[in-house]
């Protein structure tokens, strides 16, 4: 006796299209939003989203979405600067658009920590860059 349905659908002649990623634009010269994006600059808009939320917050967003900071407030730089890399790219992996991050570069000046990297997409690649400030 089978515990398990059985299907006659032949999954191997499937065909998989990537939808579009046309999303609003916001405009953050004057902070309204201004039509619509799509492609790279709406992954763009996308990463500084991802980079500016904090992950499992907001019910707005989807619970696997942003960054999470917990943990990093308030602790040594050392610790943070060693963290982020690895945070920053589970974060914005979590994105199908993005591929990974390359050329990833911290520096420390007081408690103020800035990132530099590069975000590969499947639209090509884009700079990033995000300051932090455990303190």
């Amino acid at each position: 006796m089978s515990v398990l349905p059985t299907s006659t659908i032949d999954l191997n002649n499937v065909q998989v299209q990537q939808q579009p990623s046309l999303t609003w634009y916001i405009d953050k010269t004057t902070n309204r939003i201004q039509g619509t994006a799509d492609g790279l600059r709406a992954v763009q808009q996308a990463v500084d989203i991802i980079l500016n939320v904090e992950r499992f917050r907001w019910q707005i967003y989807q619970p696997y979405s942003g960054m999470q900071w917990e943990g990093l407030i308030g602790q040594n730089p050392g610790y943070v600067t060693s963290e982020l890399q690895r945070r920053i790219r589970a974060a914005l992996l979590m994105d199908d658009r993005v591929r990974g991050i390359s050329n990833f570069s911290c520096s420390v000046s007081g408690n103020t920590i800035t990132a530099s990297f590069t975000v590969n997409t499947v639209y090509g690649d884009t700079p990033a860059n995000m300051e932090v400030n455990p303190a």
